[in-house]
C-alpha cells in the first residue's frame, strides 16, 4: 500500500508539489495522470526514497520513505520514465548485478529476460539496444525481485503498440497477484478501461478523481462522473495506515 499526505516538494522558489494527498491500495493499478510538469515524476521520486519532500508524509507498506528509507525502498520497484545503463554492460550482466544486491537465484534473470521478450539480446551491450528494449530491460528490473509495490513513470512511452498492451497485461497480473500498482502517464487514452483508479494531478497536488473506463472524455473537462475530491478526503481517514 502506498500512503502519501501533504506532501509538499519545492526547488527553491518553485513550488512542485502542493499538498499531494492520495492512497494507493494493493490489488489495484492506480494511474496518476495529468500534463507535464503537474508533479507526477517528482511524486513517484519521492515514493521511491531519490529525492527528500519539504513537508508531509509518504509511506509505503507501513514504512516511511523519510525516516525508514531503507526499509521502503526494500518493499518497492522503480521504473524511471526513460531507463539508463551502462552501455558496455550485457542485459544479463545487469540484471545479474541487481539479483546480487537482492540476493536473488541467477535463475530469476533468465525468467525475466523471457518475460521481457530479451533472451535473444541477453549477452548484447545495453548501448546497442533500441530504447524500446531498453525500457523492456527496465521493466525486467522491475518485476526482478517480485516486491509488493510497483512504481512506473511513463513507462510505455518508448515501446510499440504491442508492447504496451503487454505491459498493461504483466501490471495486471502482478496486481491480481496482490501488489500495489502505481503508474504516471499523459497517455491517457492508452489507459483508458485499464486500471482500477485514476487520479488527476494538476499544479502538484490531486485535482479530483477520473472515471477510469472514460479518460479520454473527462481527463480535461470534469463531469457528473468525476468523483469529487473533497468527498474523497472526508471519507478517508486522516491518519497513515501502519500496514
Amino acid at each position: 500500500m502506498i500512503a502519501v499526505d501533504r506532501l509538499t516538494k519545492s526547488y527553491g522558489a518553485k513550488e512542485i508539489l502542493r499538498g499531494m494527498t492520495f492512497r494507493a491500495e494493493p490489488r489495484a493499478i492506480t494511474l496518476l495522470v495529468g500534463p507535464n510538469g503537474a508533479g507526477k515524476s517528482t511524486t513517484l521520486k519521492v515514493l521511491a526514497g531519490l529525492i527528500r519532500p519539504n513537508s508531509g508524509l509518504v509511506r509505503v507498506n507501513g514504512f516511511d520513505v523519510v525516516a525508514d528509507r531503507i526499509k521502503a525502498q526494500s518493499r518497492l520497484a522503480y521504473m524511471p520514465q526513460s531507463p539508463s545503463f551502462h552501455p558496455r554492460l550485457t542485459c544479463l550482466e545487469i540484471l545479474r548485478f541487481y539479483a546480487r544486491l537482492r540476493g536473488l537465484m541467477k535463475t530469476r534473470c533468465e525468467a525475466m529476460l523471457e518475460l521481457t521478450g530479451l533472451t535473444n539480446v541477453a549477452r548484447i551491450r545495453t548501448g546497442k539496444l533500441s530504447g524500446g528494449m531498453r525500457q523492456r530491460l527496465g521493466l525486467a528490473l522491475l518485476l526482478l525481485a517480485d516486491a509488493p509495490v510497483l512504481l512506473l513513470d511513463e513507462p510505455g512511452l518508448s515501446l510499440d503498440p504491442a508492447w504496451r498492451k503487454r505491459l498493461q497485461e504483466t501490471l495486471h497480473f502482478e496486481a491480481e497477484r496482490g501488489k500495489t500498482v502505481l503508474v504516471t502517464t499523459h497517455l491517457v487514452a492508452e489507459w483508458n478501461n485499464v486500471a482500477d483508479r485514476c487520479l488527476l494531478c494538476r499544479d502538484g497536488a490531486i485535482e479530483r478523481e477520473l472515471d477510469p473506463t472514460d479518460l479520454p472524455h473527462n481527463f480535461d473537462a470534469p463531469d457528473a462522473r468525476a468523483i469529487s475530491l473533497a468527498t474523497h478526503i472526508q471519507n478517508e481517514p486522516r491518519h497513515l495506515a501502519t500496514n
